[in-house]
């Protein structure tokens, strides 16, 4: 894909826009990235394409909402191939950031891969591949992948072209998991009011308001109780937000769309989601999640985890995202990621999920036994 005219560039904006209204048209995540990928499959010559999401709690499994043109067999046998796999192994060191083959392992490298030879037996060629690893700091991540069957390979501003979407890829991904199920079973607005098991509001900017769940007044009210007021009686801090994100679209880094409030013992998450376009409306929900930071570190994980290592841990128990926490921390993602790593590690546990499973476990069973002995 080559940029050397107005009209060439003309033309990619075009198609950014087209990719753009595609990902927000559903809360469908098969539908959305199956039409997604029919325009960059076009664009950036791809053959094939897949994309993949993690299932939490289960490492090394995954879900495929969208499959273009790739063999049932390479799915089936995915699970037992997963670890010669060299480009999940290469894109989730570097969560968000779009790759081409080339930065994943030297051509002979990729050549000589078990992966290579697997894809081959499949009679699925591959010669060049352009992946991503989709991470909001949430448990899970997805993989966005488009492949080659010839050996031309993917150019740095095809790479860049795809790097420009990923934020708004990430939060689609991230939007259909929380939304789509509902979107499935009916009315979005009555489905988000009934089931969610969240405090939601739903605007239609500037004036409208749609639709509100009973109690999130009162929440708001716990939260917010002296901070400025503006339209629909939102804190200013909330208004404040969603204007500048209807104002930036779809064209916001990863990370803007959530705010975190943080008291002792308690944490309000607000996520902001754009709905799909309603007839002369772009309704934005604001989910909002209170949590209580009641899980304590059991004792004897005090002994194993150094104090930046509990820092760590204390957050995740208290519901605490990756960005939330390395922000609270004052480090870098990738520095968080590595403490945790070394905490899965030291406790022997696969994933955060888990990590927090366990935690409770150990919390009821020290419950159990001061009621015992009370009792006794």
């Amino acid at each position: 894909m080559r940029v050397k005219s107005p009209s060439d560039s003309t033309r990619r904006e075009q198609v950014l826009l087209d990719v753009m209204t595609a990902l927000t048209s559903s809360l469908d995540l098969k539908e959305v990235f199956a039409e997604s990928h029919r325009i960059l499959s076009r664009v950036l010559a791809a053959d094939f394409g897949a994309l993949c999401v993690s299932r939490p709690g289960e490492p090394g499994q995954y879900d495929w909402p969208m499959v273009q043109d790739m063999p049932q067999v390479f799915f089936d046998r995915y699970p037992e191939i997963s670890d010669e796999c060299f480009v999940s192994a290469s894109v989730v060191q570097h969560p968000n950031t779009v790759l081409r083959d080339s930065e994943m392992l030297s051509r002979q490298a990729m050549r000589n891969s078990a992966m290579y030879a697997h894809c081959r037996e499949m009679h699925m060629p591959v010669e060049r591949i352009l992946s991503v690893s989709l991470d909001m700091g949430l448990g899970w991540h997805s993989g966005f992948t488009l492949y080659r069957e010839n050996r031309k390979a993917f150019s740095e501003q095809e790479q860049s072209f795809l790097q420009r979407l990923t934020p708004i890829l990430a939060r689609t991904v991230r939007n259909c998991l929380m939304l789509g199920d509902l979107a499935r079973q009916g009315d979005l607005l009555d489905q988000l009011f009934r089931h969610t098991g969240l405090e939601s509001i739903v605007l239609s900017p500037p004036s409208t308001e749609l639709m509100r769940t009973p109690h999130s007044t009162a929440l708001l009210h716990r939260w917010f109780p002296d901070a400025p007021c503006g339209r629909f009686g939102l804190p200013q801090v909330l208004l404040d937000a969603l204007e500048q994100l209807s104002r930036s679209g779809q064209r916001l880094i990863s990370g803007q769309d959530v705010l975190t409030f943080r008291r002792p013992g308690r944490s309000l998450k607000v996520t902001f989601l754009r709905l799909p376009v309603h007839p002369g409306r772009t309704p934005w929900a604001l989910l909002f999640q209170e949590v209580s930071h009641s899980v304590q570190v059991p004792t004897e994980w005090r002994k194993r985890l150094t104090p930046r290592e509990l820092d760590v841990v204390e957050r995740v128990l208290n519901g605490w995202d990756n960005r939330t926490i390395a922000e609270d921390i004052g480090s870098s993602l990738n520095t968080l990621k590595t403490h945790l790593k070394r905490v899965f590690v030291k406790l022997a546990v696969p994933s955060r999920s888990k990590l927090i499973l366990l935690a409770q476990e150990r919390s009821t069973e020290v419950a159990g036994q001061v009621v015992g002995s009370e009792a006794g």
